[in-house]
């Protein structure tokens, strides 16, 4: 486990979670970038598509709270976008397995997406015109890994700006705070959704186990499996149970389907 005191700027490990979020981020960006620059009417076409837009959504265009996070516009927002997850996810992975912070990723982003689409909802509920929004890039997932980072790890120390020396958890709420700021101003529905994603993030810590989302699946499948092996074993117990009894002997089982041990008394036990 590596020491959580100050830390001097260089970059993490490049492996695992890290690695597979890093590279298919920057893999989907260039696609994009080279598909634009031979079809250009096409591929924006195919990224009103892929982006997240709530009027979509409800129209059937459920692939969006996943695709938009591989959406990346502009060569330094992408730059910082990717430079970030690689710090927080690479952070993390020291510290967790990457199938864990896999879910935290995943968890953020869809909250992100929830988000706006709450707001979006909202907003037509109360009979106002919902503000266009369009959400693209990794932002939220971002988000959702600092905010961890600030709950399970305050202490360590990171560089603002790669020179300011500052505590994780205070990182964590200076970045808060700006977005709260945010929401003052027109981009108020980005602001909102990416709050999304830091509150899907903090619902991660508290709700999913520590090996992750997918160990918790995969623990409640075996646990359905094992109770329906049960209830069968309990079945034909009670059915063995009636056609000894049928034949002049009796045997027992208990609430597990088990047999239990005979009453040496019993005068109608097994011959």
């Amino acid at each position: 486990m590596p020491r959580l005191g100050a830390r001097s700027f260089s970059f993490p490990e490049f492996r695992g979670a890290t690695r597979r979020l890093v590279v298919v981020n920057l893999a989907a960006f260039f696609a994009v970038l080279i598909s634009g620059f031979f079809a250009p009417a096409p591929t924006g076409d195919l990224l009103g598509h892929l982006v997240f837009q709530p009027d979509a959504f409800v129209h059937y265009q459920f692939w969006q709270p996943i695709t938009y996070s591989l959406v990346h516009q502009g060569i330094f927002g992408t730059l910082l976008e990717l430079v970030s997850l690689w710090f927080m996810a690479g952070f993390l992975e020291q510290l967790h397995t990457p199938t864990w912070v896999m879910g935290l990723y995943a968890s953020s982003v869809l909250g992100t997406a929830a988000a706006a689409l709450a707001i979006y909802a909202v907003s037509g509920a109360l009979g106002s015109s919902a503000e266009p929004i369009a959400l693209y890039g990794c932002f939220g997932g971002i988000f959702g890994m600092l905010v961890a980072i600030g709950i399970l790890y305050g202490d360590t120390e990171f560089l603002l700006f790669f020179t300011i020396g500052i505590k994780a958890r205070y990182m964590a709420v200076l970045y808060g705070l700006i977005t709260v700021a945010m929401l003052f101003t027109t981009q108020r529905a980005y602001a909102f959704a990416e709050l999304g994603g830091a509150l899907a993030g903090w619902m991660f810590l508290r709700l999913a186990p520590r090996r992750g989302i997918s160990f918790m699946f995969s623990e409640r499948w075996y646990g359905l499996r094992n109770r329906y092996y049960r209830w069968k074993r309990r079945r034909a117990a009670r059915k063995f149970e009636v056609y000894m009894k049928s034949q002049g002997r009796t045997v027992r089982f208990d609430g597990q389907g088990r047999q239990l041990d005979e009453d040496p008394d019993d005068k109608k036990r097994w011959n």
